[in-house]
């Protein structure tokens, strides 16, 4: 009969393996990789919270302005070409994603050069993008006179007419229809039109601001994304400097830090593409 002090210390040297000790990676990641996981979760909350205000306020709000009538405004004094810039910034975007993608697929080879270009590419492509939309922004705040507090641009709610300066009729308007008030001078200067239709016919009007909550909004969500582009160029710019200088070839790792960094650059530009379709297409 097996002593029973025996059987409790053949129980105790059992050997549990590697994974025991930590050694073995959770879902195949290294800690670092993992990490960026958990910011890029907690980071998707925070611009869904965004998201869902913007969502949430807009179908409160009586009248918001067209989209297609905003951002109709091209580099070059060129108009009425609705969401072309918008979407010229969306591609450039996307194709830096892909020039990230071979930045991962060359440093998995081992190859210093390529992993270096890519990058490279990469930063230019964000670049480019922070340059279309500071322009984007300086023409909305600088020429539409947009800001967090003024919402210039608007839609009628009544079928009208413009009164000219002289006080004869001008041009006919139907409810729904876009308008923006523009400034005289450095001062606002609203048109006067007469009501056409419903309880209100016959009395003369002033166009009135946009609901406001579309500048703060626009400015708020698309800065904050913004930010999320500059500082993943300047991380961008670092990691490939540090891939120049030949910090990652001792490690023969393929490179993880420039996966990482992947990692977040890709999750910047998906949140652009909800963005770009709740914002300027919805």
């Amino acid at each position: 009969m097996a002593d029973h002090s025996t059987v409790a210390e053949a129980h105790h040297e059992v050997d549990y393996g590697p994974a025991w000790k930590g050694a073995d990676k959770p879902l195949k990641a290294g800690y670092g990789k993992l990490m960026m996981w958990y910011f890029l979760l907690t980071d998707a909350f925070t611009f869904s919270g965004f998201l869902i205000s913007y969502a949430t306020l807009r179908a409160s709000s009586l009248t918001w302005p067209d989209s297609d009538f905003v951002f109709s405004t091209f580099p070059g004094g060129l108009h009425h070409m609705p969401l072309i810039f918008v979407t010229l910034m969306t591609f450039v975007l996307i194709v830096s994603s892909v020039t990230m993608v071979r930045a991962v697929q060359e440093g998995k080879r081992e190859n210093k050069n390529g992993a270096a270009f890519w990058l490279g590419m990469t930063i230019i492509g964000g670049l480019t993008f922070l340059g279309c939309q500071a322009w984007e922004w300086t023409n909305l705040i600088k020429n539409e006179g947009m800001t967090l507090f003024t919402n210039p641009f608007g839609k009628h709610t009544t079928d009208g007419v413009y009164i000219n300066e002289d006080g004869s009729e001008g041009e006919h308007f139907a409810a729904g229809a876009n308008y923006i008030v523009h400034r005289h001078h450095g001062q606002w200067a609203p048109k006067k039109y007469k009501v056409l239709s419903g309880p209100e016919k016959g009395q003369v009007k002033y166009q009135a601001f946009g609901p406001r909550e579309f500048g703060a909004l626009f400015f708020v969500i698309t800065g904050f994304h913004g930010f999320h582009v500059f500082s993943g160029v300047v991380i961008l710019f670092i990691i490939m400097l540090n891939v120049i200088s030949g910090v990652y070839v001792k490690r023969r790792n393929g490179y993880e830090m420039v996966e990482k960094v992947g990692l977040y650059w890709h999750f910047v530009d998906l949140v652009w593409v909800f963005v770009f379709l709740v914002f300027y297409l919805l």
